[in-house]
């Protein structure tokens, strides 16, 4: 079997589930989802798997203990699975595509049965420590290179010894390494481009995280993957995953590795995308979306009120 599919053979009314990563979280961001029946017993699940308090982080912690990667990393993939557990209630999700943004790609690996929750839950968790521990040693960071032309951007990226470290679409990719560069770039920007400085504690998905490979991959032989029973698009370059083996190596894999987000859009398109809802903490990926897949309606699932318009949206593709 092939390690993923390279078809672009489309599908019917696809509405594809869009999973956010890092840098989305905002203080109290799961405040509403608690009066949800279930929400609490579910996170106190997931705190227990990932090693990490997701009910008092979720609520009472303020920006700057949620910028910690250790923390941050299983909030987002816990909150997404909670709306994407809140929405299956509601609505038929058999038919929808799933793909994942960086950290995005273990609420991903859930939804789209590569791996049981918990065991989604306990591998980012070893993947959030580890990175941790990585950003430490050197002080790093990302920004986002907003407009400009996308050839330039790169050559100017590499220019100042940085590393393209997400290309996202929608004229935006961000680049990543040593906090110097990083301000050498924001006085030295691209013509016709923005630098903005992110919210995240290292140089993500560059060689700065490799030392963080080994602890994922060893707590990934723990777990048994199956094959994917969603259309499910990875990271690594846009393609769809046939083997949920594959997609787990992707997934250790991923760290010291760009995250192609454009590419997987591209792989949307190439399926007929004709909706996008992007999973709670909401709004980036469905930003993109908007510049990117022109044409195409997105829903952001910011809180419960949310819900509603995102069960509108897979009813009206039916």
């Amino acid at each position: 079997m092939q390690s993923w599919a390279g078809s672009s053979e489309k599908l019917e009314h696809v509405i594809v589930i869009a999973c956010p990563g890092q840098g989305s979280q905002t203080p109290g961001f799961l405040t509403e989802w608690l009066d949800l029946p279930g929400a609490r017993d579910f996170l106190r699940e997931a705190s227990e798997r990932s090693g990490v308090d997701l009910l008092a982080h979720g609520t009472e912690s303020d920006a700057d203990t949620i910028r910690d990667t250790a923390i941050a990393q299983p909030l987002i993939v816990a909150a997404s699975l909670l709306a994407w557990q809140e929405l299956a209630a509601r609505t038929d999700l058999s038919n929808v595509g799933v793909a994942g943004h960086s950290v995005g790609e273990f609420a991903a690996a859930a939804i789209a049965g590569v791996l049981p929750a918990g065991d989604a839950l306990q591998l980012v968790g070893v993947r959030g420590r580890a990175m941790a521990e990585s950003a430490a040693r050197t002080e790093t960071g990302m920004a986002a290179v907003v407009g400009g032309v996308e050839e330039a951007v790169l050559a100017k990226i590499t220019e100042h010894g940085l590393t393209a470290a997400n290309r996202n679409g929608g004229g935006q990719i961000v680049a990543a390494g040593s906090l110097p560069a990083l301000a050498a770039l924001a006085s030295d920007a691209p013509r016709g481009a923005r630098v903005i400085q992110l919210q995240v504690a290292g140089a993500f998905h560059t060689d700065y995280m490799a030392d963080a490979i080994p602890a994922l991959a060893s707590a990934a032989t723990g777990v048994t993957p199956a094959e994917p029973t969603h259309t499910l698009w990875t990271n690594a370059d846009g393609s769809r995953v046939e083997s949920g083996a594959r997609y787990v190596e992707l997934l250790v894999s991923q760290i010291a590795n760009p995250v192609r987000w454009d590419a997987c859009m591209a792989g949307f398109q190439d399926a007929g995308i004709t909706g996008l809802i992007e999973l709670t903490p909401a709004g980036a990926l469905s930003g993109i979306a908007k510049r990117a897949l022109r044409g195409v309606p997105s829903v952001a699932i910011k809180s419960p009120a949310d819900l509603d318009a995102a069960v509108a949206l897979i009813a009206d593709a039916a």
